[in-house]
C-alpha cells in the first residue's frame, strides 16, 4: 500500500528529497500521457512543441524554447524530425532573415486536434490523484516551478555578469594596492640621514669657461 502525506515523509531522507519526488511524479506523469495518447500520439515534447505553434504561428526555434522551456539544442533535434514527419514546416522568418519560422503542417493539425482530447484525459487522471482542495494550490506551485524554470537562464547569465565585473574591480583594486605599496617603499627609502647628507652636499660651482 502506498503512502501519502506525512505517513510517507516518516519513511526516510529520500522522502524528504524534493528532487526524488519530483522526479518520481514526472514518471508517474509521463507513463499516464503515454498511455492515454497511446503508441501511435505525440510525445509529450511533440505535443508541447505543436501547442505552442498553433497558439502563435510563426515561431523561430528560440520562441519556441521560451515557450516549452525545452532546452535549445534537444529542441533542434525535435523540430527537425517533426519536420521530417511532415508535421512542421520551416520558412525563413520575416522578423529575422537569420532565423526559421516554424508553423503546423495540415498533418500536424490534424495530429494535434487528435491529441489534444487524450492529453485533457491524462490531465484529468494525474488531476485525480490530487484531494480536491490542493488541485489550485497544486497548478499555482507548478506554474511557480515552471516560471522559476523560465527565468533560470536570465539569472544565471546576471550572476556571471556580476562575477565578471567583480573580478574586474578586485584586479584593479589589486593594481592599485601594489602601486601604493612601491610609492611608499620608495618614500620610506630616503631616511632622514639621506636627505640631510643630500642637503649639506655642496653645490656644483658654474663653470668658468662657459661664463
Amino acid at each position: 500500500m502506498v503512502k501519502s502525506g506525512k505517513q510517507a515523509r516518516r519513511a526516510g531522507s529520500l522522502a524528504d528529497s524534493p528532487s526524488h519526488l519530483m522526479h518520481r511524479v514526472l514518471q508517474l506523469s509521463l507513463d499516464i500521457y503515454a498511455e492515454e495518447a497511446g503508441p501511435d500520439g505525440p510525445t509529450q515534447r511533440q505535443y508541447a512543441v505543436m501547442e505552442a505553434v498553433s497558439l502563435k504561428e510563426g515561431l523561430t526555434q528560440t520562441d519556441l524554447v521560451r515557450a516549452t522551456g525545452i532546452d535549445r539544442s534537444t529542441l533542434a533535434d525535435l523540430v527537425a524530425r517533426m519536420t521530417t514527419k511532415g508535421l512542421l514546416s520551416r520558412e525563413r522568418s520575416v522578423v529575422d532573415a537569420r532565423a526559421k519560422a516554424v508553423r503546423l503542417s495540415p498533418e500536424g493539425q490534424a495530429s494535434l486536434e487528435a491529441a489534444r482530447p487524450r492529453v485533457a484525459a491524462a490531465d484529468k487522471r494525474i488531476m485525480a490523484l490530487v484531494p480536491k482542495a490542493k488541485r489550485e494550490n497544486f497548478l499555482d506551485l507548478l506554474c511557480d516551478l515552471a516560471s522559476a524554470a523560465d527565468a533560470a537562464p536570465d539569472l544565471v547569465k546576471a550572476d556571471a555578469k556580476a562575477a565578471r565585473k567583480a573580478l574586474k574591480e578586485a584586479k584593479k583594486a589589486e593594481k592599485s594596492a601594489r602601486k601604493a605599496t612601491v610609492e611608499k617603499k620608495s618614500k620610506k627609502a630616503k631616511t632622514p640621514a639621506d636627505k640631510a647628507a643630500s642637503a649639506k652636499a655642496p653645490k656644483a660651482k658654474p663653470d668658468a669657461s662657459k661664463a
